[in-house]
């Protein structure tokens, strides 16, 4: 097996595991720690630019995040919405919120093949986790905002 195919088999991979995580996630009900703990935990891999071959200009990585945070994290904002169930709030997700993840994937593995012609292989993947950052801190912000005015008895607007 070539590189190339090892990390289509691991970006699928990935991908189904996020899948079925997401399923899982959606029958609990959401707290203030499920809402901040995913991106806490994963502002740790920005240890990767530690390293030398991770590093990227700034201004890339500036254009990386602002392109999750206001682009790519649109799609998932539209698709999920935390509604009060009882006492519990709960996430709600559209049909298409599970298109919208694989359209994100299919984005990011094209985009790949493309900037590795331009970049190592390593400063591909630290502008990707930049840009997977900004979509996540985008999105988990609004759900917190929701929930905050959820559990304070305000109706949701839109």
């Amino acid at each position: 097996m070539n590189i190339l195919s090892e990390t289509a088999v691991g970006s699928i991979g990935g991908l189904i595991a996020v899948m079925a995580w997401r399923i899982r996630e959606g029958r609990t009900a959401v707290t203030i720690k499920k809402i901040v703990i995913p991106p806490l935990g994963m502002a740790t891999g920005f240890c990767m630019f530690i390293v030398p071959a991770f590093r990227v200009p700034w201004t890339w990585a500036v254009g990386a995040f602002l392109i999750g945070a206001i682009l790519l994290a649109y799609p998932l904002l539209i698709t999920s919405r935390l509604v009060r169930d009882g006492e519990a709030i709960m996430m709600r997700r559209s049909n298409a919120f599970f298109a919208v993840v694989i359209v994100l994937a299919a984005i990011r593995y094209v985009a790949r093949d493309y900037l590795d012609s331009m970049m190592s292989m390593q400063q591909t993947a630290g502008l990707f986790f930049v840009l997977a950052f900004g979509m996540i801190v985008r999105w988990r912000m609004r759900m917190l905002s929701e929930y905050k005015t959820l559990t304070a008895g305000l109706p949701l607007t839109t």
